[in-house]
C-alpha cells in the first residue's frame, strides 16, 4: 500500500471516533438528574400540656429558732467544749469563762449570809422567850417590843441577805455557757485565753428541724403573691428539693430591695440546712401551651430553634424555626412562641438537617 493510502483512511477513522464520542455526550446529557433521598428521622407532634407560669428567685433558707450566743458577763475563755457543726442538746455546757472572782464572791456572800442567820435564829429564840416572860409577868412591855423589833430586824436583813446571794449565785451561771435548745452550733470564732465581752460573739445555736425558705419577691409582682401559691426548692442542678408553699407576706416593702419577704416552710426531712442559699420557683397559674422535648431544641448565638417536618405534595421537608421557651419542666420546654399544636418537631439527627433537606418521619 502506498503512501498515499495510508493519508485517506487516517481522517475517515478520526471522524468515525469524533462521531461516537458526541453520541455518548448527548446521551448522558439527556439523562435526567436523579433526587436527593429523604433521611428518615424521629419527630414528635406538638401538644398541649399543663404549664405553670413561674419565676424562680434566690432564697435563703433560716431556721424559727437560732440564737447568737454572747456573755452576760466579762473574763477569759476557760474552756470550749464543743466544735463547729456539732449536734449539741438543750442545757448542754458549751464554752466556760473564768469564774474564780464570781466564785469567791459568792463564798463571801455565803459566809456573810450564814453570820446574819445566826442572828435571825438567835432573836427568833429571844422573842419567844421574852412574850412568854412578859405574859407571866416578869419583864415589861418595853423589852418585848424591843426583842420583836430586834427579831424582825434580824429577819429582814438576812431575807436582803439571802436573796443577795442568790443572785450572786445566778452570777456565777453566766460563766457557763449552755445550748438554750438542741441544735447545731455554727461558726467559733473566740479561742481559749481570749477576753470576753458582752458584745463578742461566741457562736450560734440553729435548730435545723423547723426550716423556712426567706423569699423576696419584686414588688411588679405585688399584685399576684398571695399566701397558698406552690413553691419548689431547686438545687444548683435543678432538681426539686422540697415542695411547699407560701404562708406568710410581710406587709412592708423592703426599701433597700424593693421587694417582698415571702416565706414558705420547708417539710422536715430536707436535706437543707440554715443560711443556705437554694433556687424558690414561685407558680403563679398554669395553663396548656405546647411543649416540647428538650433534645429537640437548638441554639444559635442564644436563639433557640426547632426543626419541623413540613409536609408539601405528600412529602416532608425540614424547616427552621425560631422558637420562645420557658423554663424546663422535666424533659420538656413549654413553647412561649413559634410552634402551634399538632406541628412535627423533628428529634432526630439535627446534626445533619439543613433547611429544605428531604425528610421522612418515623414514629
Amino acid at each position: 500500500m502506498n503512501s498515499n493510502g495510508v493519508l485517506i483512511k487516517l481522517p475517515v477513522i478520526a471522524c468515525a471516533a469524533f462521531v461516537v464520542l458526541l453520541s455518548g455526550c448527548n446521551r448522558q446529557a439527556a439523562a435526567p438528574a436523579q433526587a436527593p433521598q429523604a433521611m428518615p428521622v424521629k419527630v414528635s407532634q406538638v401538644t398541649l400540656s399543663p404549664v405553670a407560669s413561674a419565676d424562680t428567685y434566690v432564697s435563703t433558707i433560716k431556721g424559727r429558732r437560732s440564737a447568737t450566743m454572747q456573755p452576760q458577763v466579762d473574763g477569759n475563755i476557760t474552756r470550749i467544749l464543743v466544735k463547729s457543726g456539732d449536734v449539741v442538746k438543750a442545757g448542754q455546757l458549751l464554752m466556760q469563762i473564768d469564774p474564780l472572782k464570781q466564785a469567791a464572791a459568792v463564798q463571801s456572800q455565803q459566809g456573810t449570809q450564814a453570820q446574819k442567820k445566826a442572828l435571825y435564829d438567835y432573836n427568833k429564840i429571844q422573842v419567844d422567850r421574852q412574850r412568854k416572860l412578859y405574859e407571866a409577868g416578869v419583864v415589861s412591855r418595853d423589852a418585848f417590843d424591843q426583842a420583836t423589833q430586834a427579831f424582825e430586824n434580824s429577819k429582814a436583813d438576812y431575807e436582803a441577805n439571802a436573796a443577795l446571794t442568790d443572785t450572786q449565785k445566778q452570777q456565777l451561771a453566766y460563766f457557763q455557757i449552755r445550748a438554750p435548745f438542741s441544735g447545731i452550733v455554727g461558726d467559733i470564732p473566740v479561742h481559749v485565753g481570749d477576753y470576753v465581752s458582752s458584745s463578742t460573739v461566741l457562736t450560734t445555736v440553729d435548730e435545723n428541724i423547723d426550716l423556712e425558705a426567706y423569699i423576696y419577691v419584686p414588688t411588679d409582682r405585688a399584685s399576684q403573691i398571695r399566701t397558698g401559691l406552690p413553691v419548689e426548692i431547686v438545687d444548683s442542678d435543678g432538681n426539686t428539693v422540697a415542695k411547699t408553699a407560701i404562708n406568710f407576706l410581710s406587709p412592708q416593702v423592703d426599701n433597700g430591695l424593693q421587694s417582698i419577704l415571702a416565706k414558705a416552710p420547708i417539710p422536715r426531712g430536707a436535706k437543707l440546712r440554715t443560711e443556705q442559699l437554694v433556687k424558690a420557683r414561685v407558680t403563679w397559674n398554669t395553663n396548656p401551651a405546647p411543649v416540647v422535648p428538650v433534645l429537640a431544641v437548638t441554639r444559635v448565638g442564644g436563639q433557640a430553634f426547632v426543626f419541623i417536618a413540613a409536609e408539601k405534595e405528600g412529602k416532608y421537608s425540614a424547616h427552621q424555626i425560631p422558637v420562645t421557651l420557658g423554663e424546663t419542666v422535666g424533659n420538656s420546654y413549654p413553647v412561649l412562641q413559634g410552634l402551634n399544636p399538632g406541628d412535627k418537631v423533628i428529634v432526630s439527627g439535627l446534626q445533619f438537617l439543613q433547611e429544605g433537606v428531604p425528610v421522612q418521619p418515623m414514629g
